[in-house]
């Protein structure tokens, strides 16, 4: 099982949660929206937003992975996600997330485009959570643009 601390630093009004590894990540709240914080203040990051950098981690993990199995050269993997919550709700889950993927490198593109179809709807558990909860997953796979 997995453990996670969380403590609550009151002067900063912040909450930092620590993976018991030496991995920690300072959290803030936005008391007056009474929701997580949407943009990140260079110090904190809303809760929410964490769930939308971690899609992008998890499918990049997934995708580097696959390729890499597959011998595929790729030089550069950079990726973009795009979410939208509900409206008006509270609770407000995401209820779109787009991730846009730009691989560049020598390598087989119609591999690239299968390891990020993988990723999206086989391997990348963070992805599946938020598809469980309602929202929709699209995606894109660009290929050399950045070349």
């Amino acid at each position: 099982m997995t453990q996670i601390d969380i403590l609550y630093h009151k002067a900063s009004d912040t909450y930092l949660a620590d993976d018991l590894n030496g991995n920690v990540i300072t959290f803030k709240a936005d008391r007056e929206n009474h929701e997580a914080a949407p943009q990140s203040t260079g110090k904190s990051i809303g809760p929410m937003v964490s769930l939308l950098m971690a899609c992008g981690a998890c499918s990049g993990i997934d995708i580097v992975m696959i390729l890499e199995k597959q011998r595929q050269n790729f030089d550069r993997l950079a990726i973009k996600v795009f979410g939208e919550r509900e409206k008006d709700k509270t609770p407000a889950v995401w209820e779109k997330v787009k991730i846009e993927y730009y691989i560049d490198g020598d390598f087989d593109a119609t591999k690239a485009q299968r390891a990020a179809e993988l990723s999206i709807e086989k391997y990348c558990s963070v992805l599946e959570t938020l598809r469980r909860a309602g929202a929709t997953v699209e995606y894109e796979v660009i290929i050399n643009e950045g070349k």
